[in-house]
């Protein structure tokens, strides 16, 4: 297939492309549209930015419009689960754009926002749902959405699912499927436990792999730093300072070492948001459109937006921190060289992760290349600017309510505990309310009584 129009999509889909200028199609859309739209299930093996979007979205706008029939209220006829808020609305937004032309309703929930408004969106009946587990079962508990008119299923960044946490929920999801679907089945590697959940969910599947898995973008060139770890504050100032940057990710392994970054590089004067799950939601849509749109270069975030963040122009990729598992480097420095440019990976190795390092260049088969200290290095870790003062926290008085509401709902959808059955937090201490703090006693009262420790130290009075 050398253009869309060769794959018999709908008129209203090829003009829709037609005006965000796609013509030729991916490797991946190229193998996967064509059995999707047949009805077979399909598994893929495809790292992001390889177009997959696009493979599963485009037959299944297809099906439902050359298979019209009404909505019922509180249901949806497909259903995308993926693992992260940013990426369901990048995905809710992708199915948008291709349906632009069409009366096709789209909806995406996710944790971090009330869940009133979204229980409103689907009173009526949604044809695409694009949804994180969490906030999806909330919505089923809650009689807000049922699935039993699901014609076509969705699983997206199956790998990232499992290392989210997610196994328990997928099942309980697949069982309120109903038994006669579609399912397409999309990850970026394909270990054992993933094969395995593949089997549970697909029926006679075809399987379209694109790149080897575990494999790096051709076009990223890879440099690594071996310093210590008090030291690569330092080493970043002068990479950001010497290096040609469009827009940065700069990736850390941890929440608090994103703020640290960020405090560090505005106490140079350098801006840069944070984005990672202790954000509420409302937070981490600025910094994305920030990043987006040019205000910010920098954009310093945890291993769960390496796969939801889809920004053109990214031109580097900065692994202040080493990541653990090997595959998740794969997924960070795919963010740049998207759409065929080119891109840079610098990552900075304290001694304590060369062992990652070893492990990533073995699944990878890819060496990096060594980029040495600046000359004048030991003088720029001298004169470091001290970090910024992190933001007093002023209570609750003058805060904004909505925002107050988005915090207490941060991190619902995203395998957090707040969105776990109480069966897997483990059990309550005795004695513990439900934020877990051991509760006063409550001393007895009885009426026209004076008031004692316990009932045997109440006095009759009179």
């Amino acid at each position: 297939m050398t253009s869309f129009n060769d794959f018999g999509l709908h008129a209203d889909i090829n003009r829709a492309l037609a005006a965000k200028d796609y013509t030729v199609p991916t490797p991946i859309q190229t193998q996967a549209i064509p059995p999707l739209m047949k009805g077979r299930d399909l598994c893929g093996i495809a790292q992001t930015g390889t177009g997959k979007t696009a493979g599963f979205a485009l037959p299944s706008i297809h099906h439902l419009i050359t298979h019209p029939h009404h909505t019922n209220p509180r249901s949806c006829r497909m259903l995308v689960l993926a693992p992260t808020r940013e990426l369901a609305a990048q995905i809710a937004q992708s199915c948008r754009d291709y349906g632009r032309f069409t009366k096709l309703r789209v909806s995406t929930v996710f944790g971090g926002v009330p869940i009133n408004k979204q229980i409103r969106d689907l009173a009526q009946g949604v044809e695409i749902l694009v949804a994180t587990p969490g906030r999806l079962l909330d919505l089923i508990d809650q009689r807000a959405l049922r699935l039993d008119d699901v014609e076509i299923f969705v699983l997206d960044e199956a790998d990232q699912m499992m290392d989210m946490g997610f196994i328990h929920s997928l099942r309980r999801i697949a069982k309120l499927l109903p038994s006669r679907r579609q399912n397409l089945f999309f990850s970026a590697t394909m270990p054992k436990e993933i094969a395995h959940l593949a089997e549970q969910f697909l029926e006679d599947p075809v399987t379209v792999s694109v790149t080897p898995q575990a494999t790096t973008v051709e076009k990223i060139r890879q440099f690594s730093t071996y310093v210590e770890q008090k030291e690569k504050q330092a080493l970043l100032h002068s990479v950001i300072a010497s290096e040609d940057i469009d827009r940065a990710l700069i990736f850390t392994r941890t929440k608090h070492g994103a703020d640290r970054v960020v405090r560090h590089l505005a106490g140079a004067g350098i801006k840069a948001m944070a984005i990672h799950g202790n954000k509420s939601q409302s937070q981490r849509t600025h910094a994305l459109q920030a990043f987006r749109s040019g205000e910010i270069k920098l954009l310093v975030a945890t291993d769960i937006a390496a796969r939801g963040i889809d920004v053109s122009g990214v031109s580097h990729v900065i692994n202040f921190e080493i990541p653990n598992v090997p595959e998740q480097y794969v997924h960070r420095i795919g963010r740049t060289a998207r759409a065929g440019a080119e891109g840079k990976a610098i990552s900075f190795i304290a001694p304590d992760e060369r062992p990652y390092m070893r492990d990533i260049e073995r699944v990878t088969r890819s060496k990096s290349e060594a980029m040495p200290l600046p000359e004048n290095f030991n003088e720029l870790v001298r004169n470091l600017p001290k970090p910024a003062q992190p933001p007093r926290d002023t209570g609750s008085k003058g805060r904004n309510p909505q925002r107050q509401r988005d915090e207490a709902f941060a991190g619902r959808g995203e395998g957090n505990r707040g969105n776990q059955p109480r069966g897997d937090r483990g059990p309550r201490r005795e004695g513990a309310g439900a934020d877990g703090q051991p509760q006063r006693k409550r001393r007895f009262r009885p009426r026209g009584g004076k008031v004692g420790a316990h009932k045997g130290a109440v006095k009759r009075v009179g």
